[in-house]
Protein backbone atom coordinates (compact mmCIF):
# COMPACT_ATOMS: atom_id res chain seq x y z
CA UNK A 1 0.00 0.00 0.00
CA UNK A 2 1.49 3.34 -1.11
CA UNK A 3 1.41 6.66 0.80
CA UNK A 4 -1.47 8.02 -1.31
CA UNK A 5 -3.61 4.94 -0.61
CA UNK A 6 -2.88 5.22 3.13
CA UNK A 7 -3.79 8.94 3.08
CA UNK A 8 -7.05 8.35 1.22
CA UNK A 9 -7.85 5.47 3.54
CA UNK A 10 -7.18 7.61 6.62
CA UNK A 11 -9.39 10.41 5.28
CA UNK A 12 -12.17 7.92 4.59
CA UNK A 13 -11.99 6.60 8.16
CA UNK A 14 -12.14 10.18 9.52
CA UNK A 15 -15.12 11.03 7.27
CA UNK A 16 -17.01 7.89 8.32
CA UNK A 17 -16.29 8.56 12.00
CA UNK A 18 -17.57 12.12 11.79
CA UNK A 19 -20.76 11.01 10.03
CA UNK A 20 -21.29 8.34 12.69
CA UNK A 21 -20.86 10.98 15.43
CA UNK A 22 -23.07 13.62 13.78
CA UNK A 23 -25.42 15.17 16.30
CA UNK A 24 -28.93 16.15 15.32
CA UNK A 25 -29.41 19.77 16.35
CA UNK A 26 -32.63 21.65 16.97
CA UNK A 27 -34.19 23.44 14.00
CA UNK A 28 -37.31 25.13 15.40
CA UNK A 29 -37.97 25.03 19.14
CA UNK A 30 -37.24 21.43 20.22
CA UNK A 31 -37.73 19.75 16.81
CA UNK A 32 -34.63 18.20 15.21
CA UNK A 33 -36.39 17.46 11.93
CA UNK A 34 -38.56 19.47 9.56
CA UNK A 35 -40.53 17.69 6.83
CA UNK A 36 -41.20 19.55 3.59
CA UNK A 37 -43.10 18.69 0.41
CA UNK A 38 -40.76 19.16 -2.55
CA UNK A 39 -43.18 17.85 -5.18
CA UNK A 40 -46.72 16.44 -5.08
CA UNK A 41 -46.53 13.27 -3.01
CA UNK A 42 -42.78 13.66 -2.41
CA UNK A 43 -41.60 14.66 1.04
CA UNK A 44 -38.12 15.23 2.37
CA UNK A 45 -36.89 15.55 5.94
CA UNK A 46 -34.51 18.40 6.65
CA UNK A 47 -32.11 18.01 9.54
CA UNK A 48 -29.42 20.23 11.02
CA UNK A 49 -25.91 19.10 11.94
CA UNK A 50 -23.08 20.93 13.70
CA UNK A 51 -20.55 22.15 11.14
CA UNK A 52 -17.22 23.97 11.47
CA UNK A 53 -18.91 27.33 10.83
CA UNK A 54 -21.76 26.80 13.31
CA UNK A 55 -21.32 28.70 16.59
CA UNK A 56 -23.82 27.03 18.87
CA UNK A 57 -26.53 24.46 19.23
CA UNK A 58 -29.46 26.88 19.49
CA UNK A 59 -32.41 26.81 17.12
CA UNK A 60 -33.62 29.05 14.30
CA UNK A 61 -34.83 32.42 15.54
CA UNK A 62 -37.55 34.41 13.80
CA UNK A 63 -36.55 37.55 11.92
CA UNK A 64 -38.83 39.56 14.22
CA UNK A 65 -38.77 38.02 17.73
CA UNK A 66 -41.69 40.19 18.95
CA UNK A 67 -44.06 42.56 17.13
CA UNK A 68 -42.55 46.03 16.77
CA UNK A 69 -38.89 44.96 16.86
CA UNK A 70 -37.02 46.19 13.78
CA UNK A 71 -34.85 43.60 11.96
CA UNK A 72 -31.64 45.05 10.49
CA UNK A 73 -28.68 44.03 8.34
CA UNK A 74 -24.96 44.70 8.48
CA UNK A 75 -25.40 48.02 6.65
CA UNK A 76 -27.63 49.37 9.42
CA UNK A 77 -25.23 48.01 12.06
CA UNK A 78 -22.34 49.85 10.40
CA UNK A 79 -24.33 53.11 10.43
CA UNK A 80 -25.52 52.60 14.03
CA UNK A 81 -21.96 52.24 15.36
CA UNK A 82 -21.41 56.00 14.90
CA UNK A 83 -24.99 57.08 15.62
CA UNK A 84 -25.31 58.59 19.15
CA UNK A 85 -29.02 57.64 19.22
CA UNK A 86 -28.05 53.93 19.27
CA UNK A 87 -26.43 51.72 21.84
CA UNK A 88 -25.04 48.47 20.42
CA UNK A 89 -25.58 45.69 22.92
CA UNK A 90 -23.82 42.35 22.64
CA UNK A 91 -26.31 40.23 24.56
CA UNK A 92 -24.09 37.16 24.72
CA UNK A 93 -22.44 35.94 27.89
CA UNK A 94 -19.18 37.62 28.90
CA UNK A 95 -16.83 34.91 27.62
CA UNK A 96 -18.18 35.30 24.07
CA UNK A 97 -17.98 39.11 24.29
CA UNK A 98 -14.39 39.12 25.57
CA UNK A 99 -13.29 36.83 22.73
CA UNK A 100 -14.64 39.04 19.90
CA UNK A 101 -17.43 41.53 19.34
CA UNK A 102 -18.61 44.25 16.97
CA UNK A 103 -16.67 47.52 17.45
CA UNK A 104 -18.49 50.00 19.67
CA UNK A 105 -20.68 47.45 21.42
CA UNK A 106 -21.17 47.01 25.15
CA UNK A 107 -21.90 43.74 26.88
CA UNK A 108 -25.14 43.27 28.76
CA UNK A 109 -25.72 39.50 28.92
CA UNK A 110 -29.21 38.33 28.04
CA UNK A 111 -29.75 37.13 31.62
CA UNK A 112 -29.07 40.64 32.99
CA UNK A 113 -30.60 43.07 30.48
CA UNK A 114 -34.00 43.40 32.21
CA UNK A 115 -32.22 44.36 35.45
CA UNK A 116 -29.84 46.81 33.74
CA UNK A 117 -32.25 48.85 31.64
CA UNK A 118 -30.92 52.01 33.29
CA UNK A 119 -27.85 51.50 31.08
CA UNK A 120 -30.19 51.75 28.07
CA UNK A 121 -31.66 55.10 29.12
CA UNK A 122 -34.57 53.90 31.25
CA UNK A 123 -35.22 55.08 34.80
CA UNK A 124 -36.68 53.06 37.64
CA UNK A 125 -39.69 54.32 39.59
CA UNK A 126 -42.34 52.81 41.90
CA UNK A 127 -44.31 51.54 38.89
CA UNK A 128 -41.29 49.84 37.30
CA UNK A 129 -39.16 51.05 34.39
CA UNK A 130 -39.86 54.32 32.59
CA UNK A 131 -38.28 54.00 29.15
CA UNK A 132 -39.76 57.09 27.47
CA UNK A 133 -36.25 58.59 27.10
CA UNK A 134 -34.50 55.30 26.29
CA UNK A 135 -31.90 54.98 23.57
CA UNK A 136 -32.48 52.88 20.48
CA UNK A 137 -31.00 49.48 21.28
CA UNK A 138 -29.31 47.42 18.59
CA UNK A 139 -29.06 43.92 20.06
CA UNK A 140 -27.27 40.85 18.74
CA UNK A 141 -25.84 37.52 19.84
CA UNK A 142 -24.19 34.60 18.03
CA UNK A 143 -26.44 34.48 14.98
CA UNK A 144 -29.60 33.02 13.46
CA UNK A 145 -29.76 30.04 15.85
CA UNK A 146 -28.85 31.94 19.02
CA UNK A 147 -31.78 32.55 21.38
CA UNK A 148 -29.89 34.92 23.70
CA UNK A 149 -30.79 38.31 22.18
CA UNK A 150 -34.42 37.37 21.36
CA UNK A 151 -34.81 36.22 24.99
CA UNK A 152 -33.35 39.51 26.26
CA UNK A 153 -35.58 41.55 23.95
CA UNK A 154 -38.71 39.77 25.16
CA UNK A 155 -37.70 40.51 28.76
CA UNK A 156 -37.07 44.18 27.91
CA UNK A 157 -40.52 44.54 26.35
CA UNK A 158 -42.16 42.69 29.26
CA UNK A 159 -40.59 45.21 31.65
CA UNK A 160 -41.62 48.31 29.70
CA UNK A 161 -39.02 48.91 26.98
CA UNK A 162 -40.71 50.04 23.73
CA UNK A 163 -40.41 47.33 21.05
CA UNK A 164 -40.05 49.95 18.30
CA UNK A 165 -36.79 51.14 19.92
CA UNK A 166 -35.27 47.64 19.64
CA UNK A 167 -33.29 46.77 16.51
CA UNK A 168 -32.39 43.10 16.03
CA UNK A 169 -29.31 42.02 14.11
CA UNK A 170 -30.29 38.37 13.69
CA UNK A 171 -27.10 37.58 11.73
CA UNK A 172 -25.08 38.31 14.85
CA UNK A 173 -21.45 37.33 15.19
CA UNK A 174 -21.83 34.33 12.87
CA UNK A 175 -22.72 36.49 9.86
CA UNK A 176 -20.42 39.36 10.92
CA UNK A 177 -17.45 36.94 11.00
CA UNK A 178 -18.51 35.14 7.81
CA UNK A 179 -18.51 38.47 5.98
CA UNK A 180 -15.00 39.22 7.23
CA UNK A 181 -16.03 42.38 9.05
CA UNK A 182 -13.73 43.79 11.76
CA UNK A 183 -14.11 42.50 15.30
CA UNK A 184 -12.48 43.65 18.52
CA UNK A 185 -11.85 42.01 21.86
CA UNK A 186 -14.61 42.97 24.27
CA UNK A 187 -13.66 45.39 27.02
CA UNK A 188 -15.52 45.05 30.32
Amino acid sequence: MGPLTRTVGSLLVIAIASVAQAEDLRIIDKATQFTVTIAPGEEMTITRQMTPCAKNKGWLQPLVPEPGIVPITEIEVLNAISDPDFILVDMRTQEWFIDATIPGSVNIPYTEVAMRMDELGCSKNDAGWDCAQANKVLGFCNGPVCPQSPTAMRAMIRDGFPAEKIYYYRGGMLDWDALGLTTVEGDL
